[in-house]
Protein backbone atom coordinates (compact mmCIF):
# COMPACT_ATOMS: atom_id res chain seq x y z
CA UNK A 1 0.00 0.00 0.00
CA UNK A 2 2.45 3.40 -1.36
CA UNK A 3 -0.13 5.79 0.87
CA UNK A 4 0.82 3.80 3.86
CA UNK A 5 4.88 4.25 3.42
CA UNK A 6 5.05 7.74 5.00
CA UNK A 7 2.55 7.75 7.36
CA UNK A 8 0.44 6.83 10.51
CA UNK A 9 -2.99 5.48 8.88
CA UNK A 10 -5.87 5.33 11.05
CA UNK A 11 -8.54 6.35 8.54
CA UNK A 12 -10.09 3.20 7.19
CA UNK A 13 -13.63 4.15 7.91
CA UNK A 14 -12.97 6.94 5.91
CA UNK A 15 -11.19 5.29 3.23
CA UNK A 16 -8.82 2.66 2.62
CA UNK A 17 -5.72 2.99 0.94
CA UNK A 18 -5.23 1.03 -2.44
CA UNK A 19 -2.98 -2.12 -2.86
CA UNK A 20 -0.46 -2.04 -5.07
CA UNK A 21 -1.85 -5.15 -7.06
CA UNK A 22 -6.04 -3.38 -7.41
CA UNK A 23 -4.05 -0.52 -8.33
CA UNK A 24 -2.06 -2.95 -11.32
CA UNK A 25 -5.74 -4.57 -11.95
CA UNK A 26 -7.09 -1.36 -12.56
CA UNK A 27 -4.19 -0.12 -14.98
CA UNK A 28 -4.19 -3.54 -16.46
CA UNK A 29 -7.98 -3.22 -16.96
CA UNK A 30 -7.76 -0.35 -18.93
CA UNK A 31 -4.69 -1.43 -21.17
CA UNK A 32 -7.42 -4.63 -22.30
CA UNK A 33 -10.37 -2.22 -23.24
CA UNK A 34 -8.06 0.26 -25.25
CA UNK A 35 -6.30 -3.22 -26.64
CA UNK A 36 -10.13 -4.57 -27.53
CA UNK A 37 -11.19 -1.76 -28.64
CA UNK A 38 -13.51 0.68 -26.01
CA UNK A 39 -16.79 0.02 -27.99
CA UNK A 40 -16.33 -3.38 -29.99
CA UNK A 41 -17.61 -6.66 -30.69
CA UNK A 42 -14.67 -8.21 -28.43
CA UNK A 43 -14.92 -6.35 -25.58
CA UNK A 44 -18.02 -6.99 -24.36
CA UNK A 45 -17.32 -10.69 -23.43
CA UNK A 46 -14.20 -9.30 -20.84
CA UNK A 47 -16.66 -6.27 -19.97
CA UNK A 48 -19.56 -8.87 -19.05
CA UNK A 49 -17.21 -11.70 -17.39
CA UNK A 50 -15.42 -9.20 -15.30
CA UNK A 51 -18.78 -7.22 -13.71
CA UNK A 52 -20.40 -10.82 -13.38
CA UNK A 53 -17.03 -12.10 -11.45
CA UNK A 54 -17.10 -9.40 -9.11
CA UNK A 55 -21.05 -9.91 -8.40
CA UNK A 56 -20.90 -13.99 -7.89
CA UNK A 57 -17.91 -12.31 -5.27
CA UNK A 58 -20.17 -10.14 -3.58
CA UNK A 59 -22.91 -12.22 -3.34
CA UNK A 60 -20.77 -15.20 -1.45
CA UNK A 61 -19.84 -12.32 1.12
CA UNK A 62 -23.29 -11.12 1.53
CA UNK A 63 -24.65 -14.59 1.56
CA UNK A 64 -26.89 -13.94 -1.03
CA UNK A 65 -27.32 -15.13 -4.74
CA UNK A 66 -25.72 -12.75 -7.22
CA UNK A 67 -29.08 -11.70 -8.40
CA UNK A 68 -29.78 -9.87 -5.72
CA UNK A 69 -27.39 -7.79 -6.09
CA UNK A 70 -26.72 -4.48 -7.69
CA UNK A 71 -23.89 -1.79 -8.34
CA UNK A 72 -23.86 1.70 -7.32
CA UNK A 73 -21.56 4.51 -7.19
CA UNK A 74 -21.44 4.39 -3.48
CA UNK A 75 -23.40 3.25 -0.07
CA UNK A 76 -25.55 6.81 -0.57
CA UNK A 77 -26.74 5.46 -3.70
CA UNK A 78 -26.97 1.81 -2.59
CA UNK A 79 -29.68 2.92 0.04
CA UNK A 80 -31.93 6.07 -1.34
CA UNK A 81 -32.19 4.60 -5.41
CA UNK A 82 -34.24 1.41 -3.98
CA UNK A 83 -35.57 3.12 -0.87
CA UNK A 84 -37.46 5.83 -3.51
CA UNK A 85 -39.17 3.53 -5.44
CA UNK A 86 -41.24 1.73 -2.72
CA UNK A 87 -44.85 2.36 -2.68
CA UNK A 88 -45.49 4.74 0.17
CA UNK A 89 -48.48 6.05 1.32
CA UNK A 90 -49.11 9.64 3.29
CA UNK A 91 -48.78 8.73 7.00
CA UNK A 92 -46.33 6.26 6.77
CA UNK A 93 -43.86 6.40 9.66
CA UNK A 94 -39.74 6.20 9.35
CA UNK A 95 -38.35 4.57 12.24
CA UNK A 96 -34.18 5.89 11.72
CA UNK A 97 -31.66 5.31 14.66
CA UNK A 98 -30.61 8.62 16.19
CA UNK A 99 -26.56 7.62 15.10
CA UNK A 100 -27.41 7.54 11.15
CA UNK A 101 -25.67 9.07 8.48
CA UNK A 102 -25.99 12.53 7.78
CA UNK A 103 -26.50 11.67 3.95
CA UNK A 104 -28.47 8.89 4.68
CA UNK A 105 -30.75 11.05 6.96
CA UNK A 106 -31.26 14.25 4.51
CA UNK A 107 -32.55 11.54 1.83
CA UNK A 108 -35.58 10.25 3.79
CA UNK A 109 -35.94 14.11 5.19
CA UNK A 110 -36.72 14.82 1.36
CA UNK A 111 -38.52 11.38 0.99
CA UNK A 112 -40.59 12.40 3.79
CA UNK A 113 -41.43 15.81 2.91
CA UNK A 114 -42.83 15.03 -0.85
CA UNK A 115 -44.54 11.95 0.71
CA UNK A 116 -46.00 13.32 3.22
CA UNK A 117 -44.23 10.53 5.74
CA UNK A 118 -43.20 11.00 9.65
CA UNK A 119 -39.81 10.34 10.72
CA UNK A 120 -39.54 9.41 14.50
CA UNK A 121 -36.19 8.05 16.18
CA UNK A 122 -34.88 5.18 17.38
CA UNK A 123 -32.08 5.47 20.27
CA UNK A 124 -29.03 3.93 19.60
CA UNK A 125 -25.89 6.78 19.78
CA UNK A 126 -25.88 6.15 23.82
CA UNK A 127 -25.45 2.65 23.80
CA UNK A 128 -21.42 1.81 24.83
CA UNK A 129 -21.99 -1.87 26.43
CA UNK A 130 -20.96 -5.39 25.03
CA UNK A 131 -22.42 -6.82 22.18
CA UNK A 132 -24.74 -8.91 24.03
CA UNK A 133 -26.13 -5.85 26.42
CA UNK A 134 -26.50 -3.77 23.04
CA UNK A 135 -28.17 -6.70 20.93
CA UNK A 136 -31.34 -6.62 24.27
CA UNK A 137 -31.39 -3.25 24.34
CA UNK A 138 -31.89 -2.64 20.92
CA UNK A 139 -34.47 -4.66 21.03
CA UNK A 140 -36.12 -3.42 23.83
CA UNK A 141 -36.25 0.07 22.28
CA UNK A 142 -37.37 -1.27 18.67
CA UNK A 143 -40.11 -3.05 20.34
CA UNK A 144 -41.42 0.26 22.30
CA UNK A 145 -40.65 2.40 19.02
CA UNK A 146 -42.43 0.61 16.80
CA UNK A 147 -46.54 1.50 15.67
CA UNK A 148 -48.97 0.36 13.47
CA UNK A 149 -47.65 2.66 11.13
CA UNK A 150 -43.92 1.76 10.94
CA UNK A 151 -43.14 1.13 7.13
CA UNK A 152 -39.21 1.28 7.37
CA UNK A 153 -36.54 1.44 10.19
CA UNK A 154 -33.65 2.92 9.56
CA UNK A 155 -30.28 1.20 11.16
CA UNK A 156 -26.72 1.33 10.39
CA UNK A 157 -24.30 -2.43 11.08
CA UNK A 158 -21.36 -0.64 12.13
CA UNK A 159 -22.44 2.82 13.97
CA UNK A 160 -20.07 5.28 12.19
CA UNK A 161 -19.54 7.00 14.89
CA UNK A 162 -19.42 5.45 18.35
CA UNK A 163 -18.21 1.98 16.57
CA UNK A 164 -20.83 -0.03 18.28
CA UNK A 165 -22.44 -3.08 16.07
CA UNK A 166 -26.33 -3.53 15.39
CA UNK A 167 -27.88 -7.18 15.56
CA UNK A 168 -29.68 -6.57 12.22
CA UNK A 169 -30.48 -10.14 11.76
CA UNK A 170 -32.49 -10.32 14.93
CA UNK A 171 -33.91 -6.79 13.94
CA UNK A 172 -35.11 -8.32 10.73
CA UNK A 173 -36.74 -10.91 12.18
CA UNK A 174 -38.69 -8.56 14.39
CA UNK A 175 -39.93 -6.67 11.98
CA UNK A 176 -41.27 -9.91 10.29
CA UNK A 177 -43.74 -10.65 13.02
CA UNK A 178 -44.80 -6.81 12.66
CA UNK A 179 -47.93 -6.27 10.79
CA UNK A 180 -46.47 -4.41 8.18
CA UNK A 181 -43.72 -6.29 8.32
CA UNK A 182 -41.45 -2.71 7.92
CA UNK A 183 -38.38 -2.91 5.49
CA UNK A 184 -35.07 -2.58 7.06
CA UNK A 185 -32.82 -0.44 5.31
CA UNK A 186 -29.00 -1.17 6.44
CA UNK A 187 -26.20 1.56 5.81
CA UNK A 188 -23.48 -0.97 6.07
CA UNK A 189 -20.87 1.57 5.34
CA UNK A 190 -18.57 0.36 7.86
CA UNK A 191 -19.00 -3.10 7.22
CA UNK A 192 -18.05 -4.72 4.32
CA UNK A 193 -14.55 -5.64 4.79
CA UNK A 194 -14.29 -5.24 8.48
CA UNK A 195 -17.02 -7.23 9.73
CA UNK A 196 -18.72 -10.73 8.98
CA UNK A 197 -21.75 -9.70 6.94
CA UNK A 198 -23.89 -12.36 5.20
CA UNK A 199 -26.14 -13.07 7.99
CA UNK A 200 -27.23 -8.96 8.17
CA UNK A 201 -27.05 -8.20 4.69
CA UNK A 202 -29.25 -12.10 3.80
CA UNK A 203 -31.80 -10.81 6.30
CA UNK A 204 -31.93 -6.64 5.44
CA UNK A 205 -33.69 -5.69 2.35
CA UNK A 206 -31.63 -2.61 1.74
CA UNK A 207 -27.86 -3.52 2.63
CA UNK A 208 -25.53 -0.85 1.21
CA UNK A 209 -22.02 -1.08 1.03
CA UNK A 210 -19.09 0.73 -0.72
CA UNK A 211 -15.39 -0.78 -1.50
CA UNK A 212 -13.41 2.08 -0.92
CA UNK A 213 -13.50 2.28 3.10
CA UNK A 214 -12.79 -1.18 4.85
CA UNK A 215 -12.48 -3.14 1.34
CA UNK A 216 -9.29 -0.82 0.58
CA UNK A 217 -10.82 -0.66 -3.08
CA UNK A 218 -11.32 2.15 -5.36
CA UNK A 219 -13.67 4.97 -4.59
CA UNK A 220 -16.68 4.86 -6.71
CA UNK A 221 -17.89 1.85 -6.79
CA UNK A 222 -20.44 0.21 -4.18
CA UNK A 223 -22.60 -2.29 -4.24
CA UNK A 224 -25.95 -3.40 -2.32
CA UNK A 225 -27.84 -6.35 -1.37
CA UNK A 226 -31.87 -6.34 -1.62
CA UNK A 227 -34.34 -8.83 -0.38
CA UNK A 228 -36.47 -11.03 -2.84
CA UNK A 229 -39.89 -8.86 -1.17
CA UNK A 230 -38.17 -5.82 -1.99
CA UNK A 231 -37.69 -6.55 -5.99
CA UNK A 232 -41.13 -7.75 -5.89
CA UNK A 233 -42.64 -4.14 -4.78
CA UNK A 234 -40.04 -1.54 -6.03
CA UNK A 235 -39.66 -0.20 -8.67
CA UNK A 236 -36.99 1.68 -10.44
CA UNK A 237 -36.41 5.17 -9.96
CA UNK A 238 -33.08 6.19 -11.87
CA UNK A 239 -33.71 4.98 -15.33
CA UNK A 240 -30.90 3.97 -17.91
CA UNK A 241 -29.93 0.77 -20.56
CA UNK A 242 -28.39 -1.53 -17.51
CA UNK A 243 -31.89 -1.33 -15.97
CA UNK A 244 -33.80 -2.77 -18.81
CA UNK A 245 -34.07 -6.32 -19.49
CA UNK A 246 -33.42 -6.11 -23.15
CA UNK A 247 -31.43 -3.54 -25.31
CA UNK A 248 -32.50 -1.89 -28.35
CA UNK A 249 -35.59 0.42 -28.96
CA UNK A 250 -38.80 -0.20 -27.67
CA UNK A 251 -37.14 -3.56 -25.60
CA UNK A 252 -39.02 -2.22 -22.41
CA UNK A 253 -39.16 -4.20 -19.17
CA UNK A 254 -36.87 -3.86 -16.54
CA UNK A 255 -34.84 -6.79 -14.86
CA UNK A 256 -36.49 -8.71 -12.71
CA UNK A 257 -33.45 -9.05 -10.18
CA UNK A 258 -31.63 -6.41 -8.77
CA UNK A 259 -30.06 -5.18 -11.77
CA UNK A 260 -33.24 -3.11 -11.71
CA UNK A 261 -31.40 -0.62 -9.80
CA UNK A 262 -28.36 -0.10 -12.11
CA UNK A 263 -28.47 3.03 -14.51
CA UNK A 264 -25.57 3.27 -17.10
CA UNK A 265 -22.40 3.37 -18.24
CA UNK A 266 -19.84 2.10 -14.92
CA UNK A 267 -15.58 2.70 -15.56
CA UNK A 268 -15.08 -1.19 -15.69
CA UNK A 269 -11.40 -1.21 -14.37
CA UNK A 270 -12.89 0.08 -11.17
CA UNK A 271 -14.67 -3.60 -10.74
CA UNK A 272 -10.97 -5.36 -11.59
CA UNK A 273 -9.64 -3.09 -8.77
CA UNK A 274 -12.26 -4.31 -6.15
CA UNK A 275 -12.16 -7.63 -6.86
CA UNK A 276 -8.62 -7.58 -6.64
CA UNK A 277 -8.94 -6.23 -2.97
CA UNK A 278 -11.31 -8.41 -2.02
CA UNK A 279 -9.50 -11.33 -2.75
CA UNK A 280 -6.87 -9.92 -1.06
CA UNK A 281 -8.60 -9.53 1.90
CA UNK A 282 -9.25 -13.38 1.33
CA UNK A 283 -5.98 -14.51 1.46
CA UNK A 284 -6.14 -12.93 4.89
CA UNK A 285 -8.02 -15.34 6.47
CA UNK A 286 -12.21 -16.22 6.27
CA UNK A 287 -14.29 -13.03 7.72
CA UNK A 288 -14.00 -13.93 11.15
CA UNK A 289 -10.59 -14.43 11.75
CA UNK A 290 -10.02 -11.07 9.75
CA UNK A 291 -12.41 -9.33 12.73
CA UNK A 292 -10.33 -10.93 15.26
CA UNK A 293 -7.40 -9.31 13.87
CA UNK A 294 -8.78 -5.97 13.09
CA UNK A 295 -10.06 -6.44 16.73
CA UNK A 296 -6.64 -7.02 18.48
CA UNK A 297 -5.44 -3.99 17.25
CA UNK A 298 -8.90 -1.63 18.20
CA UNK A 299 -8.75 -3.30 21.62
CA UNK A 300 -4.77 -2.02 22.26
CA UNK A 301 -5.71 0.83 21.36
CA UNK A 302 -8.75 1.28 23.38
CA UNK A 303 -7.06 -0.17 26.91
CA UNK A 304 -4.36 2.51 26.08
CA UNK A 305 -6.32 5.07 25.89
CA UNK A 306 -7.94 4.25 29.18
CA UNK A 307 -4.37 5.13 30.72
CA UNK A 308 -4.27 8.98 29.47
CA UNK A 309 -5.26 11.24 31.51
CA UNK A 310 -8.35 13.28 29.96
CA UNK A 311 -9.09 10.48 27.76
CA UNK A 312 -13.21 9.43 27.44
CA UNK A 313 -13.80 6.38 25.19
CA UNK A 314 -17.27 6.71 23.51
CA UNK A 315 -17.44 2.56 24.06
CA UNK A 316 -17.32 1.55 28.05
CA UNK A 317 -15.81 -1.62 26.69
CA UNK A 318 -13.41 -2.80 24.02
CA UNK A 319 -14.82 -2.10 20.36
CA UNK A 320 -16.63 -4.88 18.76
CA UNK A 321 -14.79 -3.93 15.66
CA UNK A 322 -12.00 -1.47 14.31
CA UNK A 323 -13.74 1.70 14.95
CA UNK A 324 -12.16 3.65 18.27
CA UNK A 325 -13.92 7.07 19.07
CA UNK A 326 -12.98 9.42 22.12
CA UNK A 327 -12.90 13.02 23.21
CA UNK A 328 -9.65 14.87 25.15
CA UNK A 329 -9.92 16.97 27.82
CA UNK A 330 -7.02 19.17 28.81
CA UNK A 331 -5.10 19.36 32.71
CA UNK A 332 -7.88 21.30 33.92
CA UNK A 333 -10.74 19.52 32.66
CA UNK A 334 -11.45 21.80 29.86
CA UNK A 335 -12.88 19.41 26.06
CA UNK A 336 -9.79 19.72 23.46
CA UNK A 337 -10.68 20.30 20.39
CA UNK A 338 -10.93 17.40 18.22
CA UNK A 339 -9.62 19.15 14.93
CA UNK A 340 -7.20 20.65 16.95
CA UNK A 341 -5.76 17.15 17.92
CA UNK A 342 -6.06 15.82 14.31
CA UNK A 343 -4.26 18.52 13.15
CA UNK A 344 -1.78 18.24 15.55
CA UNK A 345 -1.25 14.32 15.08
CA UNK A 346 -1.18 14.93 10.86
CA UNK A 347 2.05 17.31 11.12
CA UNK A 348 3.51 14.34 12.68
CA UNK A 349 2.80 11.91 9.74
CA UNK A 350 -0.13 10.37 12.15
CA UNK A 351 -3.51 10.42 10.53
CA UNK A 352 -7.19 10.44 12.05
CA UNK A 353 -10.27 11.94 11.69
CA UNK A 354 -12.78 14.18 14.00
CA UNK A 355 -16.30 13.90 13.89
CA UNK A 356 -18.88 16.42 14.66
CA UNK A 357 -21.97 14.38 15.87
CA UNK A 358 -20.69 13.71 18.56
CA UNK A 359 -17.62 15.91 18.16
CA UNK A 360 -14.89 13.49 19.01
CA UNK A 361 -12.15 11.96 17.41
CA UNK A 362 -12.14 8.72 15.36
CA UNK A 363 -9.28 6.23 15.12
CA UNK A 364 -9.63 2.99 12.34
CA UNK A 365 -7.52 0.13 13.32
CA UNK A 366 -7.76 -2.57 9.98
CA UNK A 367 -5.78 -5.61 9.24
CA UNK A 368 -2.46 -3.87 8.48
CA UNK A 369 -2.54 -1.57 11.53
CA UNK A 370 0.32 -2.82 13.63
CA UNK A 371 0.83 -3.07 17.27
CA UNK A 372 3.97 -0.71 16.94
CA UNK A 373 1.59 2.11 14.87
CA UNK A 374 -1.12 1.86 17.54
CA UNK A 375 1.49 2.47 20.55
CA UNK A 376 2.94 5.20 18.24
CA UNK A 377 -0.49 6.72 18.57
CA UNK A 378 -0.85 6.09 22.37
CA UNK A 379 2.93 8.04 22.75
CA UNK A 380 1.88 10.76 20.57
CA UNK A 381 -2.00 11.69 22.25
CA UNK A 382 -0.28 11.13 25.73
CA UNK A 383 2.52 14.05 25.26
CA UNK A 384 -0.45 16.14 24.06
Amino acid sequence: MPALANKTYFNFGGQGPLPSPSLGAISASFATIQELGPFSDDVWPYVNRTVSGLRQRLAAWFGVVPERVAFTENVTSGCVLPLWGLPWQEGDELLVSDAEHYGVVAALEELARRHRLRITSLAVADLDGDVDATAAAVGERLEAALTPRTRLVVLSHLLWNTGQTMPIAAVAARLAGHPRHPWLLVDAAQSLGSLPVAEAAAAADIYACTGHKWCCGPEGLGAVALSERLLAESSPTLIGWRTLEHDGPGAGGYHRDARRFEVATSCTPLFAGLDCSLQLLEAEGDADGRLAAIRQRSRQLWEGLQRIGGVRTLLAVPPPAGLVSFTMAGGSGEPLDPAAVVKRLGERGTWLRTLESPRCVRACTHLVSTADEVERLLVQLAEG
